[in-house]
């Protein structure tokens, strides 16, 4: 190997389910100089690669390729002779039907140091997501990969059908295309007709198709339903197990298409938890969080910590954003010493924990109005009150607290911005009926969503679901002529979650 080139590593991705990656595939993305990854490496495994990456497309999709096989494997020497980490993602495992093994030749051949890092392949994830296990006791001990279509410059096939129809179970990978051919070959080796045949396309991601019947009707099956690439055929009696067994389609929320609309670094959570029960999340934040920089009521305050008597934080921002302008101040939670403090929502409640500060005020309702209702049994009068907030928030607080004799210091430490970053991903969902239900979490996002709808055309949103996180946040929808199909009863993210699923089931 010459010291002077990099290495290069054919990574795995798995099947689609962005967690199916192994560690150490998301390790060699996180290191990687130069990414280069496929069609059906799932997008957002791009997220963990450095920020200073060169990520490049080279995905081959049912003949339509951006590179050719050739072309990759001259850019994988070219990267890696550059003296860069590379890091090559393949969907699935990169040594089963995936070429890793013609990359690997040449980058032997080439000197160039390598290392494979095996991923979950599509035939044994697809059909475990389908709820078809492919080896079971009662029915086989045998099981056989097969490709479904051969190089198609072969003068003649190198299957054994005879020997691959004696196989208790049979994986096809990509062979949608050739099923009529695959389905005669079988019977001409003595495949018994009632033989149960599966196909299953986007295995493990929200998009799951599954079209099971016999080897007799399988052809007709899958004409009728449209299936089409990429999926994978299993043929066996395991295949009737799938009556019983199948798990992942039964979600609650599956093949539902949601839009996300909260700032984006906030959006993962409310995403992984409607992905867990099925949704497609199409992620399309309407706001941006900005800190308030360079104010001077800020540097007030925090330099004055010692003269209040509480602080009310009234979002997971407004806590964040306080705790970095007060780290920047070279102060720590000590500052807060003798404080009592107030939150809105368990969230908050929960990121003001993480400062190691508890909360002495926590509202059943989480809303301004409770927090205002639990403060009655507090001695206010006189007492100096400090409100690190958003920006133009809503003035409930500040009014009833100063009408209980409190002299509230409100001060605006973040505000949100318009995020029209997704403007045309949100324009082609609407208007090809890409969208089941979409999501508001504040006012502002209700708002800002509007703002990136084609033309302001509300009747784009004519069959879509609309959810909001709590009242104030439907009357802003209302306000703006949505109708709030789904309001949450408690106004957090697992509440609107919770809301979600009791409306679909």
């Amino acid at each position: 190997m010459n010291s002077a080139y990099g290495k290069v590593y054919l990574v795995g991705a798995g099947p689609g389910d962005p967690g199916l990656i192994t560690v150490k595939g998301r390790e060699c993305i996180e290191k990687a100089d130069v990414l280069i990854y496929d069609y059906l490496a799932a997008p957002s495994h791009l997220a963990y690669a450095k920020k200073n990456a060169e990520i490049i497309y080279v995905g081959k999709k049912g003949g339509d390729h951006t590179l050719s096989q050739d072309g990759i494997n001259a850019l994988l020497v070219e990267k890696a002779k550059t003296g860069a980490i590379v890091t090559r993602l393949k969907g699935g495992d990169p040594f089963i039907f995936g070429r890793g093994g013609e990359e690997a030749e040449v980058l032997i051949e080439e000197g160039i140091d390598w290392e494979v890092v095996p991923g979950v392949t599509s035939a044994i994830a697809a059909t475990a997501y389908a709820g078809i296990p492919l080896t079971h006791r009662k029915f086989t001990a045998t099981l056989s990969f097969v490709t479904g279509h051969e190089d198609p410059n072969k003068e003649s096939s190198t299957i054994d059908w005879e020997a691959i129809s004696k196989s208790g179970t049979i994986v096809f990978y990509m062979g949608v295309r050739n099923l009529p051919n695959i389905v005669e070959k079988l019977s001409q080796c003595g495949k018994p007709a009632h033989t149960p045949v599966a196909l299953v396309r986007w295995g493990t991601t929200t998009k799951q198709e599954t079209v099971a019947g016999t080897l007799e009707t399988i052809v007709d099956d899958v004409r009728k339903a449209g299936l089409k690439s990429p999926s994978i055929i299993v043929v066996g009696d395991v295949v009737s197990l799938r009556d019983t067994m199948k798990w992942f389609e039964d979600r609650p929320l599956f093949g539902k298409r949601i839009v996300i609309t909260r700032a984006r670094k906030q959006a993962s959570g409310l995403t992984s938890k409607l992905m867990e029960l099925g949704a497609e999340c199409i992620e399309a934040p309407a706001i941006e969080i900005k800190p308030i920089d360079n104010s001077e009521a800020v540097e007030n305050a925090l330099s004055t910590l010692s003269n209040y008597d509480w602080v009310i934080f009234t979002s997971v921002n407004g806590v964040t954003t306080f705790f970095d302008r007060l780290f920047e101040k070279g102060l720590d939670a000590r500052a807060l010493g003798g404080l009592k403090t107030a939150c809105i929502g368990p969230s908050t409640a929960a990121e003001l924990k993480k400062y190691g500060i508890g909360t002495d005020i926590l509202p059943e309702s989480y809303v301004a109005e409770s927090v205002v209702e639990a403060f009655k049994n507090e001695a206010m009068d006189g007492a100096k009150v400090l409100l690190p907030r958003a920006q133009e928030a809503r003035p409930v607080i500040p009014v009833e607290l100063t009408k209980m004799g409190a002299k509230v210091n409100e001060v605006a430490v973040y505000r949100t911005e318009f995020d029209d970053t997704s403007r045309e991903k949100v324009a082609e969902a609407l208007s090809n009926g890409k969208v089941d239900m979409v999501t508001f979490t504040s006012s502002s996002t209700v708002k800002n969503f509007v703002g990136m709808i084609p033309g302001g055309d509300l009747s784009l949103l004519e069959n879509v679901t609309v959810a909001s996180i709590g009242p104030v946040t439907e009357e802003t929808a209302k306000e703006l002529g949505l109708t709030s199909h789904i309001t949450a009863d408690s106004y957090t993210i697992d509440g609107l979650v919770d809301a979600i699923v009791n409306a679909s089931s």
